[in-house]
């Protein structure tokens, strides 16, 4: 037999969301058969503890949905510049630079200024820093054409180590290896607490990011020109555009929006910086931008999946005594078929029997 495979013309949302409910009703199919065979649990436990774990407690739907708000964040910061065909893997970077000079200003401005003129400070140098940590790949790339996905990737080492290092010149106490609470005495620097929440003002940032995003690209001219810069470089030059200005201006936005997600991770959430405070959500957020074609809204219910299963997980190994492994396999399974359905969203594959000419001697 041969098979063919073939572009699909434009499929309705409609049938598009349905292969990928199917997708996920088999992943947890799959994932229900080999929770009984390996570990013997009943699998719907098994499913209701991923939901307590997410949203089983008023706190637990907050810190939930305050984790979604920070991955979309960054998710909304990488969609521009993949919408143009730059590979920005450097998210983890520009999060951590921007969250390494927030925290510079709450340790270095403390007692100094008002607590108000230093979360000013906060937001101008947490935005510029992940700008310019964008600037960097990007101005190669649009000079000298350098490759973006080993610039952006270097970037992140460098803002790792640059973060390791001001851990242990601000450590206390010293030989600590950590910083702890910045300001926890005086909460200067501290961003504001919104309706007398803690969680309210990054999922207030990331719905208002999440709206201007979703202009910002399929209205503005702007996010015209990135789409044909992702279409065709050379369609773009020939209509006029300026390539190498799109692609600097589009990483700076990108930059600047991950600088905002490390202001909201050092500034409102942790109170702290380390160089795991993003916890690999600048990777991730590849994933989540990708899974929702670059589409803002999207996005939305991407990273609620991805931090549902996230959480979740960690509630399985606490109520059953399963390690951390086996949820992370059940996260893997779920996220290999929802990620493999978009193949046969794109694609159909035709199977055709050969026909078999016999030769006359």
């Amino acid at each position: 037999m041969n098979f063919h495979i073939s572009k699909r013309a434009d499929v309705k949302w409609q049938v598009s969301w349905g292969v990928r409910a199917a997708a996920i009703v088999i992943a947890l199919l799959i994932c229900a058969v080999m929770t009984t065979i390996i570990t013997g649990d009943n699998p719907i436990e098994v499913y209701k503890a991923m939901i307590v774990g997410a949203f089983g407690s008023a706190r637990k739907s907050w810190v939930t949905l305050q984790n979604v708000a920070v991955l979309l964040l960054i998710s909304l910061a990488l969609t521009p510049a993949f919408k143009m065909k730059f590979w920005n893997i450097g998210g983890e970077g520009q999060v951590l630079i921007g969250g390494l000079a927030a925290a510079a200003c709450m340790i270095t401005l403390e007692g100094k200024l008002p607590s108000a003129a230093i979360m000013i400070l906060m937001v101008i140098t947490s935005v510029a820093a992940g700008a310019f940590w964008g600037f960097v790949p990007a101005i190669c790339k649009a000079k000298w054409n350098t490759n973006e996905t080993l610039s952006t990737l270097m970037m992140n080492y460098i803002a790792t180590q640059l973060v390791a290092y001001y851990v242990v010149v601000w450590e206390v106490p010293k030989g600590s290896g950590k910083i702890g609470i910045i300001n926890q005495n005086s909460h200067a620097g501290w961003l504001p607490e919104l309706f007398g929440s803690k969680y309210i003002l990054s999922i207030l940032i990331a719905v208002i990011a999440t709206v201007a995003m979703y202009i910002y690209l399929k209205s503005s001219k702007q996010g015209y020109e990135i789409s044909v810069v992702g279409e065709s470089e050379n369609t773009a030059k020939y209509v006029g555009i300026k390539v190498p200005k799109v692609i600097v201006r589009t990483m700076l936005i990108s930059g600047a929006i991950c600088g905002l997600a490390g202001l909201l991770l050092v500034g409102s959430i942790n109170h702290t910086i380390t160089t795991t405070i993003s916890n690999g959500q600048g990777f991730t957020a590849v994933m989540v931008s990708w899974l929702a074609k670059f589409n803002p809204i999207t996005m939305v219910f991407t990273s609620l999946l991805i931090v549902f299963m996230n959480r979740g997980a960690s509630e399985i190994s606490t109520a059953f005594g399963l390690n951390q492994s086996f949820a992370d396999i059940m996260t893997g399974i779920i996220l290999f078929f929802i990620i493999g359905c978009e193949f046969f969203i794109n694609y159909k594959v035709t199977v055709a029997k050969k026909n078999k000419v016999k030769e006359e001697a």
